[in-house]
């Protein structure tokens, strides 16, 4: 069985996020302790799991996500590195229709090489600031949003990107919030620059102290800065220490998310799941 790591959200290796992906054959899933065991042997923010659906009239690929501490209901790059892997390896062309726990979620490749994914868009709800939640971060808090069931994070807006890109929040605190993990964004600071908005990601809770680039987060992203700046479509940039870009389209209850892919390391399970 065969195992990839697979950097999203970037046209360069060792940037962006990496995601284990495993293509595993059809039939039934392994069991969860075994599929939770091999995240955490791999160590990464998320470890995919996707096996064909040959009967299935609506998907083409059933497809997990596991932290190194535990399954998600939904993420953005482990689903661009797996769609990347199908493109790349033959076992998939043009779009490909994955059966989630967030539902039907579907990858379309483009002739130059990014994938568009096609995700539900996160349901904001402004919640008042908590001094929890100012202590934690160590930062002036402009506004919060809930993020919904599906996305399950905190969502957090900041002064400016200076203050994005320094934040050193104590991560112990961010684990006793009551949200999976934490969003924080600001508007970019260069108006007519490569990117609109900022943002990086906190995820104690679920293993993931920082997460590098966060598809799902950007679902969110999208309704709160295509609200703000009056444009549908956007370029956010995460402000980790690896980087990555992520481009979004909102379109009303789904917002597309458009970046790019590269293998780092292909190799063979000796002890699979």
């Amino acid at each position: 069985m065969r195992i990839r790591i697979v950097d999203a959200f970037t046209g360069r290796p060792f940037a962006g996020n990496p995601a284990a992906v495993v293509l595993l054959d059809s039939g039934p899933f392994p069991g969860d302790d075994r599929l939770q065991r091999l995240a955490a042997e791999v160590n990464l923010s998320e470890t995919a799991y996707a096996r064909p659906l040959p009967e299935s009239p609506e998907a083409d690929w059933a497809l997990r996500w596991f932290t190194p501490v535990t399954e998600v209901n939904l993420c953005g790059h482990a689903t661009l590195a797996t769609a990347h892997v199908l493109r790349s390896t033959g076992a998939a062309a043009g779009t490909v229709r994955f059966a989630t726990r967030s539902g039907i979620l579907t990858a379309e490749a483009s002739a130059d090489g990014s994938i568009t994914l096609d995700f539900p868009t996160a349901p904001l709800t402004e919640i008042p600031v908590g001094e929890d939640v100012r202590a934690a971060l160590g930062a002036d808090v402009l506004s919060t949003h809930d993020t919904g069931p599906n996305v399950g994070d905190l969502l957090v807006e900041v002064a400016d990107e200076k203050t994005v890109r320094t934040l050193a929040p104590d991560l112990a605190a961010v684990a006793r919030l009551s949200h999976r993990g934490v969003i924080v964004t600001a508007r970019a600071s260069d108006e007519g620059g490569a990117y609109d908005y900022v943002s990086r990601f906190f995820g104690p809770a679920v293993g993931v102290d920082e997460d590098p680039v966060t598809g799902s987060a950007h679902t969110a992203l999208a309704p709160l800065w295509s609200g703000r700046l009056g444009r549908d479509r956007l370029t956010g940039l995460q402000a980790s220490a690896r980087t990555g870009l992520v481009r979004t389209t909102l379109r009303g209850d789904r917002t597309l998310l458009t970046g790019e892919a590269v293998t780092v390391i292909d190799g063979e399970l000796l002890a699979g799941p």
